[in-house]
């Protein structure tokens, strides 16, 4: 089996293939690129209008979810007209439910500043009428005829309770009627000195004389009752020629909106009703009591508020439909909220403080929200569920969600809800939601599914360039030279794992780009060529891998028990990965195989202590398989084996290791040791086809590096599987190393090419009788086998005989 080639090892970028010297000759990236399947699906639900037809758009994080709805959206919404504007008035038939308005777009700011201009115009107005000579002539005659009136009533009053012997007087608490003698009120001892019969017809005439006077007072009651509606008539009358036409003229004004109309006609008939109470909140504090102006303050405003605009969405200067991201999705930052003021020790609340949300802003629009927080928020994901199934935004006060008990408030009037929601999220929390939330599947029908990579051509490689050109101009980076974009490109390769590949996950080449524009500014350069972004991968890398350097460091000390020369049976060097959350890196272990006479199978020893996982549980009972399926067919398979991965405290997961741990025990069993200066990847099935696997490229490195501290000896290599070959991206040190004959990377595809390399021996193929051929690898299995099935027989015969 020949080994890798360097050219193999490595996609090269040529530098041929970019017909500009910089990206600052070349125009810069408009359009997506890399995610059309994602592009057409948001395509399709921002042109459908059906209900239920929002957006979840799923994929990695780094992937460009988010910038890349974002510049799709924003260019889509400039081709849609301004949605309505919306605002919130008062009530005045129920208060406690503001009323919303919709009008036209931009028409809500004028409508707000026209109804502030309204008021202060009004208010002098009133002030003026009431102020004037006509008005004061025309009250001081209603109270002078009411006071003849009465004052005539009272007089007739008195004469006739005078020819009664009475007379009419005025105390504390009213009229009263006192008998006379001798031109002298009778005070109650004379009254009750007098004869009873005079007594008593006094008595009799006090009587009809008090029915007498409160008929006369009812009368003058029923007078000032009508004299105080003849003043209210009046003031009317006054104020409604102050306010006519003003109101009129906004009701030709915004005529179209039947609804505005009608709320200018409540507004009128309120003036109407409370023309004094608006005269009083005119007045100046120090000209009312001092123990009032505080409790009045709040009467007085109100009066005046009441007639305001509480303008919630305003398009006047928008362009197009509105985009709103919401990256802090609260309840009150999504639906709104109601706002309260402190006023003598209570929080009150009015129409006015109804503050918008989210969904406010962007109805009519596009509302683009991160899964993961709206998730994380109470209330926010139902509420929102809610709103999208009714079509219609209610503000719902957040105590009374929190509390069992209702309080005294307002409920503004739901508005419509015309609004496209996309959602941005990973994968398993839309699958999550699918499968747990049927609500989610009715809301939520377009599935944008971004990849993580798209192929590596010669269109794409130029898109690249584009990309960077763009963000070189956006955020003032210098500009990359044609050998700096290769490297990128490379470096696109490198993130995927995949030669035929190149990285969308724009985010982390952007954090690239950054650091290599640092680097170059650093170095006094013009232009961000392959050194600088070599430069900028290297510093990453020293960041990040301490834990790295910390192993090879045990390793080299021979504290963790790593060879990489010579010879031994059933042991090899396995390659596993670790993740360190920003960093990945491959540990080489030592893994063992002991074996002997029995019927127990492969004991995995991670499984028997519980630090291995399901899919390398299932890794090592392949091998049984195998074993028993390549060995097996002439005599059972009396094996006892135990595997192990030496020094390993972190558990194990993964069936990369299955292919290394059967050549463990094929040598344990055969005799042949392994070269412990290849190490091995890759996992296998029951036929003994070497498997592709991941981090292939983190692997080979890994075990690259070991072998360079301690000095490489020609004879330093890895097996990998075939179908691997295509993901390395390895280092350019490493692809020296090759071509030097220091280092070999051997692809296999059966365990018997992998056996041959790691033993030197020929694995064997059976002949037509089923035999292998002697001096080979498998012939000493076999052999070894038949020895171990003999062995146990005999065993079990004398264990039989006793």
């Amino acid at each position: 089996m020949q080994p890798l080639q360097p050219e193999q090892l490595r996609r090269v970028c040529e530098e041929s293939v970019f017909n500009f010297q910089s990206t600052q000759e070349i125009t810069q990236l408009e359009e997506i690129i890399g995610q059309d399947r994602a592009v057409t699906a948001i395509e399709f639900g921002m042109e459908i209008d059906s209900q239920g037809f929002n957006i979840f758009a799923l994929g990695p994080t780094g992937a460009g979810k988010t910038s890349i709805i974002q510049k799709f959206v924003q260019r889509k919404a400039k081709e849609k007209q301004l949605p309505d504007d919306w605002c919130y008035v008062h009530n005045f038939e129920e208060p406690h439910k503001p009323k919303s308005l919709r009008l036209h777009a931009s028409r809500g700011r004028e409508f707000r500043n026209d109804m502030d201009n309204l008021i202060n115009e009004m208010k002098g107005e009133i002030v003026q009428v009431f102020e004037r000579e006509e008005f004061e002539n025309e009250k001081t005659l209603i109270m002078e005829k009411l006071q003849n009136e009465q004052n005539n009533m009272l007089t007739e009053l008195s004469q006739k309770s005078a020819k009664e012997g009475f007379t009419l007087q005025r105390g504390p608490t009213g009229f009263f009627m006192i008998p006379v003698k001798d031109d002298h009120p009778i005070s109650s001892e004379e009254f009750a000195r007098l004869p009873d019969e005079e007594r008593e017809k006094l008595e009799e005439k006090g009587k009809e004389l008090r029915q007498e006077l409160n008929r006369t007072l009812r009368s003058i009651r029923e007078q000032g009752k009508k004299s105080r509606e003849q003043l209210k008539e009046l003031e009317r009358n006054s104020v409604f020629f102050a306010i006519e036409h003003p109101i009129e003229d906004m009701k030709e004004k915004y005529g179209d909106r039947e609804e505005i109309s009608d709320y200018l006609n409540a507004v009128k008939e309120d003036i109407l009703e409370n023309a004094q109470k608006i005269i009083a909140s005119g007045k100046k504090q120090s000209d009312q009591p001092a123990f009032l102006p505080q409790m009045m303050e709040g009467r007085q405003e109100a009066i005046l508020d009441r007639y305001r605009v509480n303008l919630m969405v305003d398009n006047s200067n928008s362009e197009g439909a509105p985009v709103v991201v919401e990256g802090n999705p609260t309840y009150q930052n999504l639906m709104g909220k109601l706002e309260r003021q402190a006023r003598l020790g209570m929080l009150v609340t009015n129409f006015r403080m109804i503050k918008p949300g989210a969904l406010h802003r962007a109805n009519g629009g596009y509302l683009i929200i991160e899964a993961d927080h709206l998730l994380r928020n109470p209330f926010s994901y139902q509420s929102l569920k809610h709103a999208l199934k009714e079509r219609r935004i209610r503000i719902t006060d957040m105590s009374e969600m929190l509390s069992s008990i209702s309080t005294a408030g307002i409920e503004p009037e739901p508005i419509p809800l015309e609004v496209k929601l996309i959602l941005i999220g990973n994968p398993l929390m839309y699958y999550l939601l699918f499968n747990l939330d049927e609500e989610f599947r009715e809301l939520f029908k377009i599935k944008a599914d971004f990849h993580i990579f798209m192929e590596r051509n010669k269109e794409n490689t130029k898109q690249y360039a584009r990309f960077l050109a763009s963000r070189c101009n956006q955020e003032g980076w210098r500009h990359f030279d044609r050998s700096g974009i290769a490297r990128v490109v490379e470096f696109g390769s490198e993130l995927v794992g995949d030669q035929t590949k190149l990285s969308t996950r724009f985010s982390e080449i952007c954090d690239i780009a950054r650091e290599a524009n640092y680097w170059a500014s650093k170095n006094g350069n013009g232009r961000i060529g392959r050194r600088e972004v070599d430069r900028a991968i290297a510093e990453r890398d020293y960041r990040n891998n301490r834990i790295e350097e910390q192993i090879h460091e045990m390793i080299e000390k021979g504290d963790l028990f790593i060879d990489t020369e010579g010879a031994i049976p059933g042991q090899v060097n396995g390659l596993s990965i670790l993740s360190l959350g920003d960093y990945t890196f491959a540990k080489p272990s030592r893994i063992t195989a002991r074996t002997y006479v029995g019927r127990e199978g492969v004991i995995n020893i991670e499984r028997e202590v519980k630090m291995s996982g399901p899919i390398h549980n299932k890794g090592v009972l392949i091998l049984t398989g195998y074993l028993n399926g390549r060995y097996g067919e002439d005599k059972p398979v009396s094996l006892s084996a135990s595997l192990v991965f030496e020094q390993l405290y972190e558990g194990v997961e993964g069936d990369s290791a299955s292919s290394a741990e059967l050549y463990a025990l094929i040598s344990s069993v055969s005799g042949y040791p392994i070269k412990q200066g290849i190490a091995v990847t890759g996992s296998v099935n029951q036929r003994g086809e070497i498997q592709p696997i991941g981090g292939v490229t983190q692997k080979v490195e890994g075990f690259y590096n070991v072998c360079k501290a301690r000095g490489l000896n020609g004879e330093n290599g890895v097996l990998i599987p075939k179908s691997n070959v295509k993901n390395l991206m390895l280092k350019q040190e490493l692809v020296r190393a090759v071509q030097e004959n220091k280092f070999h990377i051997y692809p296999v595809e059966t365990i018997d090419q992998g056996i041959e390399i790691l033993t030197g021996v020929e694995a064997g193929s059976q002949d037509k009788d089923g035999k292998y051929p002697e001096g080979t690898v498998n012939r000493a299995v076999n052999d070894r086998l038949a020895e171990f099935a003999k062995c146990w027989k005999s065993y079990r015969m004398l264990e039989e005989e006793g």
